[in-house]
This record gives C-alpha cells, sequence and structure tokens, in this order.
C-alpha cells in the first residue's frame, strides 16, 4: 500500500471520530436544554426550585441566593399595665361599723319617748295638781291612764294609792304630785325584775336567743339592732336567719350582720325548713366558739295554730343541741291590748322570757310596758325609739319614768 493511501485512511478515521465525537456533544446539549424546558415556570413571588447550573454552583459554592428585604412589623410589644376594662372591679367589702355603747341610750333617746307619751304624764300632772280633786276629776285620771294602755288592774292601783296620799298628803302641788307619779308608776314598772339580755357563754357553749314575733313588728330588724348592742358589749355574735318564707329576709338579716361583721347562717333555698336553719346556726356559733347565737324566725300570727306549732317544733330542734336560754318576743307598742293577746300566746308556746317593745317613740301609750309585764308575768328589757341603727336600747325602768313625767 502506498504512503498515499495510508494518508488517506487515516485521514478517514480521523473525520470519522469527529463526526462521532460531534454527534454525542450535539445530543447531550439538546438533551440539557429539554429537560429545562420541560420544566414549569415558577409562580410570580414565589422562589424557584430549579437547581443552580453547575456554573452557578461553580461561583456560589457555599452562598445562597440572595432574596430582596421583606417589610415586616415588629411584635406588639407585652404591656405591664392592667387597666380596669382588662379585670373586673373586685366586690365591695362592706364597712365594719362601731356600734353606740348601748349603756346611756335611753337617757339619750328620752326625748323622743317623753314626746310620745305626754298624754300619759303631762295628762296626769295637769289633773292631779289642779286641786279639788272629786270624784269627776278621779274619773278623768282613770281615764287618762286607761287611754294610756295601762290596763284596769294597775290603772286601779295607781288611783287607789293617788287618792290615798291626796288625802293624807292633804295637798295637790305639782312638785308633790310629781313625787307620787314618779314613786307609783316606777313601782308599777317593777325595776326588781331581771332585765339582761342572755349574751355570755354558758358552760362551754354559747348562749342561744330565739326571737319570735307577729307579721310586721319590725323582728328582723330587731334582731339586727340587737346584733349590734351585743357587738358594741364586746360579744361575738352568729345570727340565724331562720325566716325562710318571706323572701328578702335572710338577704335583710345577713346585711345587718355584714355592717358590724357578724356572719350570718342561712339557707340559699327560698322555703327550707326553719327548724334546720336555726339547728345548723347552733352547730356554727358552738364550732366558731361565740358567744351568743340569735335567731330570727317567721312572723306569724298567732291565732294560726298550725304556725305556731312549727314555732315550737323549731325550739324543739334546737334544743337537740343546745338549750334555748332567751326566747324575746317582739311586741309592736302601738297595737296596744291587742298586743297582749299576742304576748299571752306565743308564751303558751314558746316559754317568752322577755319582751322587745318596738315603734314606742310613735303613737305608742307607755302604759304598755306595765300591762304586758303584767299579763305574761316577764319583763321589757328592750325598747325600739327610731328608725336609726342604734336606736334599740336597753330598756331602763327609772329612765322611762322620769322621761315620761319630763
Amino acid at each position: 500500500m502506498s504512503a498515499i493511501d495510508t494518508l488517506w485512511e487515516y485521514l478517514a478515521v480521523a473525520v470519522g471520530i469527529l463526526v462521532v465525537l460531534g454527534g454525542l456533544t450535539f445530543g447531550l446539549l439538546r438533551g440539557r436544554a429539554g429537560r429545562t424546558q420541560d420544566l414549569p415556570a415558577p409562580p410570580s413571588g414565589q422562589p424557584s426550585t430549579t437547581s443552580p447550573t453547575s456554573q452557578e454552583a461553580n461561583d456560589s459554592p457555599t452562598t445562597a441566593p440572595s432574596r430582596a428585604p421583606v417589610d415586616t412589623l415588629p411584635p406588639p410589644a407585652e404591656s405591664t399595665e392592667v387597666t380596669e376594662e382588662t379585670l373586673p372591679p373586685p366586690p365591695s367589702r362592706p364597712t365594719v361599723e362601731t356600734p353606740d355603747a348601748p349603756a346611756g341610750r335611753l337617757q339619750r333617746l328620752r326625748a323622743r319617748l317623753a314626746r310620745s307619751n305626754s298624754a300619759l304624764g303631762k295628762g296626769l300632772l295637769a289633773l292631779l295638781s289642779r286641786g279639788q280633786l272629786d270624784e269627776e276629776a278621779w274619773e278623768e285620771v282613770e281615764d287618762t291612764l286607761l287611754a294610756a294602755d295601762l290596763g284596769v288592774q294597775a290603772t286601779t292601783e295607781l288611783v287607789d294609792k293617788l287618792r290615798t296620799r291626796v288625802k293624807i298628803e292633804n295637798t295637790t302641788d305639782e312638785a308633790s304630785v310629781r313625787r307620787w307619779l314618779h314613786e307609783d308608776l316606777l313601782a308599777l314598772v317593777d325595776p326588781s325584775m331581771d332585765r339582761s339580755v342572755a349574751n355570755s357563754r354558758i358552760e362551754g357553749r354559747p348562749a342561744v336567743v330565739l326571737v319570735v314575733g307577729v307579721n310586721g313588728t319590725g323582728k328582723t330588724t330587731t334582731v339586727g339592732k340587737l346584733a349590734r348592742v351585743l357587738v358594741a358589749e364586746d360579744k361575738d355574735v352568729v345570727l340565724g336567719a331562720a325566716d325562710t318564707f318571706r323572701a328578702a329576709a335572710a338577704d335583710q338579716l345577713q346585711t345587718w350582720g355584714e355592717r358590724v361583721g357578724v356572719p350570718t347562717i342561712r339557707s340559699d333555698r327560698e322555703g327550707a325548713d326553719p327548724a334546720a336553719v336555726a339547728f345548723d346556726a347552733v352547730k356554727a356559733g358552738a364550732e366558731l366558739e361565740a358567744d351568743v347565737v340569735v335567731i330570727d324566725t317567721a312572723g306569724r300570727l298567732h291565732n294560726k295554730v298550725g304556725l305556731m306549732d312549727e314555732l315550737g317544733k323549731v325550739k324543739r330542734v334546737i334544743e337537740k343541741q343546745s338549750p334555748v336560754d332567751e326566747v324575746l318576743l317582739v311586741l309592736d307598742a302601738t297595737t296596744g291590748q291587742n298586743g297582749l293577746r299576742q304576748a299571752e300566746v306565743f308564751g303558751q308556746v314558746v316559754d317568752v322570757t322577755g319582751i322587745v317593745l318596738t315603734k314606742l317613740d310613735g303613737t305608742a301609750k307607755g302604759g304598755i310596758v306595765v300591762a304586758v309585764q303584767r299579763q305574761l308575768g316577764v319583763p321589757v328589757k328592750l325598747v325600739g325609739l327610731g328608725e336609726g341603727p342604734d336606736d334599740l336600747a336597753p330598756f331602763d325602768p327609772e329612765a322611762f319614768v322620769s322621761a315620761i313625767l319630763d
């Protein structure tokens, strides 16, 4: 073979190799372009998911592509200030009051008592000191005493004593008559009666005071005022709201107690068993080591046998765990002789130990004090002389008679 033939063979081989290499290169480039076009374009605003080309990887091997800065709001600063709108205001606590001392209350209130009993005091003085006391004059004296609710028996006794004094002394001057009236009225009111209210622990247990009465006498208010009297005497008191028939009675009594810092035992269910509430109140008083437990009861008419029997049940249930040391009957002093009948019936059911006369500063006649004491044989222990919270006063016979005659 000639040299020329050999050269052409080499050229043919070289051309073949170049054609093959060119075809491979073109195929590779076309394949890469096809794969890039097949991928969908990323949505506007979203970063591209296409991997960087080898050139980009070579240019920035460790640095991520830069993004445009995004404006963001700083997080709100945490507020450390609590406004009134954030939390509801705490419930207001009632201010604990300091009641007036009970000693001398009747002296302070005597002006009210004197105004309401001018017929008994000044009327008698005018009749007895005018001289010439004939039978007609003595009849006027009797009428005045009866109109003052003194009662027939007490009136007869007082007139007989006055007649004797006038005959013996042979005088009717005003000073002498005032002195006689003071002495004789004081004897009728009977200052020897024990008018103290059970208010101290007895044999390691609290004293128990049961308060009873008809509707409308101011019984629940009297219990609240009595709590103030006891607190003023530095006694630890527990109140029992056993009037479960009147919707507002328990709330009313609780308000009275809160004003002087005294707890009230009550039922949240209207119409609950009053005996059960009274029992719970005495039990709580023992647990709290109170000095005295005062129990309010529902007002009831004295001529309603069923209601009176229920009152007897309340007392019996209490006595299963503690004796009842005091039963106070609340009477409206303006009812006069009708109140005597009430006192008699209540006394038969619950053994009344003391009387509370309310509204003695109104149209009441002072003679009711004598009449009710004689009817029941128990003393008047407290009198109400106004609407104020401290207008319930321990009864003082001397101050009472002096106020009547002033």
